[in-house]
């Protein structure tokens, strides 16, 4: 496995006060890099809009550089804002935005000790054999460290970064703000439940106690499923600023695009397999595809699951709805299909036909790989081209407001990074076949 070079550390800005004072100088910068573009585009007979002097290289590159080193909430809403508004944003701004999905740096090592320290106590190291203080992986909460116990376990040990719990509503408040003054969001695009939402799950994800609780149930519902390897919690070396957990081998599973198309296959058949379990079973789905979050251990033949912070409880009903919704589709059924959209709340009746008949028809092209008999081919899939199709041609109706509710928004995204997988690994799947099981089944 190529060896990663060792992160990019940046010191976190703490305090509400000295937060703020970030993105004010940051407006500022952005402010003046306006001016003098536009004099530059003016000097050349040019009349710059607004728009186009905003979202310069230079100043996409200063915004996300900025978020990306307060991290937190900062990360959090652009995660939030990208993963909605699709093909409705500008693509300047959902590039900006997307780099946020992993572009953190590290806590310096000074700040990384005191943080240890206030913890495990003065003398914390003599409980470790070996404490890797480079990082093995950053983002937009903590950082994850490898280390070895005096019991010889080997652990991965989360840190959450200083300062990031007693920002979260501020800055959540701050960076929306920014961006509502870019002018770049849609009018129709209501952003409040997502802020509310984001809010939420970082005052969740920043409580590690609760994540490892979330791990070990996820582990019991998981069972005895051998396609899969989760980390074991380990609560006595644990915090609300502290996860530990054994530590599991594997390599980054998007390098297996140059397996054999068999390995590959079953692959993304298993995790698809696991998404229904997650929805229909468990009604627990850890909602962060992020590729990083999947590892395989050749050794084993297993998939590793990794980071659960961003899982989430469904209730029955709206599980019951996705499962009549699915159903449908593979029944080619567009008008139980559209019956579960509104069951579900991904449309309103109050919303206009044309723009009914185009949710319908997303949500029918959506369960594509249900009602193809024969396998689905991930590799020649021109599926999500012909989504943005619809989803850019509704973003033009002045009509269509509506944002659907946050947990479809995050099962969605799930959903989205599946694909977007197995579309990496070219994988040919029968999704038919794997989806039959619960054709009958009822919540």
């Amino acid at each position: 496995m190529t060896k990663k070079p060792p992160l990019e550390e940046a010191k976190i800005p703490k305090g509400r006060v000295s937060r703020f004072a970030k993105m004010g100088s940051l407006a500022s910068r952005i402010a003046g890099n306006m001016i003098s573009e536009g004099v530059s585009e003016l000097a050349k007979g040019n009349r710059p809009k607004v728009k186009d002097l905003l979202l310069t290289p230079s100043n996409v590159k200063r915004v996300a550089d900025q978020l990306a080193q307060m991290r937190g909430a900062a990360m959090k809403v652009g995660q939030l804002i990208s993963m909605d508004g699709g093909d409705v944003l500008p693509k300047e701004l959902s590039d900006l935005l997307a780099r946020l999905r992993s572009d953190a740096k590290s806590m310096p090592r000074a700040e990384l000790m005191t943080v240890l320290e206030s913890h495990w106590g003065g003398e914390w190291q003599s409980q470790f054999i070996q404490f890797q203080l480079n990082p093995i992986a950053s983002a937009s909460i903590g950082q994850v460290h490898k280390a070895i116990d005096s019991n010889l376990r080997r652990l991965a040990i989360k840190v959450q970064y200083p300062g990031i719990k007693e920002s979260i509503n501020s800055d959540v408040d701050n960076v929306a703000s920014l961006i509502k003054l870019s002018g770049l969001l849609p009018k129709g695009i209501n952003i409040g439940p997502l802020l509310s939402e984001a809010k939420a799950q970082l005052h969740e994800e920043a409580n590690y106690i609760l994540e490892g609780k979330r791990l070990e149930q996820y582990g019991s519902l998981l069972g005895t499923d051998d396609r899969f390897v989760i980390p074991h919690w380990m609560p006595e070396l644990s915090s609300e600023t502290v996860l530990a957990m054994t530590f599991l081998d594997g390599e980054p599973i998007e390098n297996l695009s140059e397996a054999s198309q068999t390995l590959r296959n079953k692959v993304v058949s298993d995790l698809f397999s696991l998404f229904f379990r997650e929805l229909f079973e468990f009604q627990l789905i850890q909602t962060d595809p992020n590729f990083a979050n999947f590892l395989y251990d050749n050794d084993a033949e297993k998939i590793v699951l990794l980071d659960f912070g961003a899982t989430r409880e469904y209730n029955k009903s709206m599980a019951q709805a996705y499962l009549q919704l699915m159903q449908a589709g593979y029944r080619n059924d567009k008008n139980g299909v559209a019956d579960n959209a509104l069951e579900l709340g991904l449309m309103t009746t109050t919303l206009s036909e044309k723009t009914q008949v185009d949710i319908t028809e997303m949500c029918y092209l959506s369960c594509e790989p249900l009602y193809l008999e024969g396998g689905y081919d991930f590799s020649t899939s021109d599926l999500l081209d012909r989504l943005r199709v619809i989803g850019t041609q509704m973003s033009i109706d002045k009509s269509y407001v509506h944002t659907p509710p946050v947990d479809t928004i995050f099962l969605h995204r799930k959903l989205g990074g599946l694909f977007l997988l197995a579309m990496k690994l070219k994988a040919k799947v029968d999704l038919r076949s794997i989806f039959e099981p619960y054709l009958d089944y009822r919540i």
